[in-house]
């Protein structure tokens, strides 16, 4: 399998302009069915930081990758602390986050989005290099470097 490609910086910085509107929708409950909006604390502001991202729900937990890896700004905060806040559907709730690098678990989900997400998860990891025809040492050498975060939702505080 060839070295990952990463998408173009310009692709990141389009990202990171459609956030606002992307949060703003989510809150709403009117925006995109396979998004969650993440609010961590920034590791050395200590202000709450939003980030919208791609999610699988499995059982009552959210499963959501880093596809920049453990470098990503969220998912250097959510080591740092792990008590996070999930909005998703409209609804918020507190959750506790679970910070996975290993990439036999990485392959696992990426396994299971390509599952129930053939089309859009194939095309987004093929724009990385991933062959179309796989094997699962190709999941898990695409896995290495990437990293997941499990966020296991608390119970509401009284």
């Amino acid at each position: 399998m060839p070295s990952p490609k990463h998408p173009p910086t310009f692709i990141w910085r389009l990202m990171r302009r459609m956030s606002r509107r992307v949060i703003r929708l989510v809150a709403a409950g009117r925006g995109p069915a396979v998004v969650l909006v993440l609010t961590t604390t920034g590791r050395k502001s200590g202000l709450p930081r939003q980030t919208p991202l791609q999610y699988e729900q499995v059982g009552d937990d959210f499963y959501i990758a880093s596809a920049r890896g453990p470098g990503a700004d969220w998912f250097r905060n959510l080591q740092a602390e792990p008590r996070v806040a999930v909005l998703v559907g409209g609804r918020q709730f507190p959750a506790q986050a679970e910070a996975v690098t290993d990439p036999a678990r990485i392959a696992d989900f990426l396994a299971l989005r390509l599952q129930r997400r053939p089309r859009m998860v194939g095309l987004i990891m093929r724009l990385e290099g991933f062959p179309l025809r796989y094997t699962r040492a190709d999941l898990e050498q695409f896995a290495a470097g990437k990293a997941l975060a499990v966020l296991h939702p608390l119970p509401p505080a009284e």
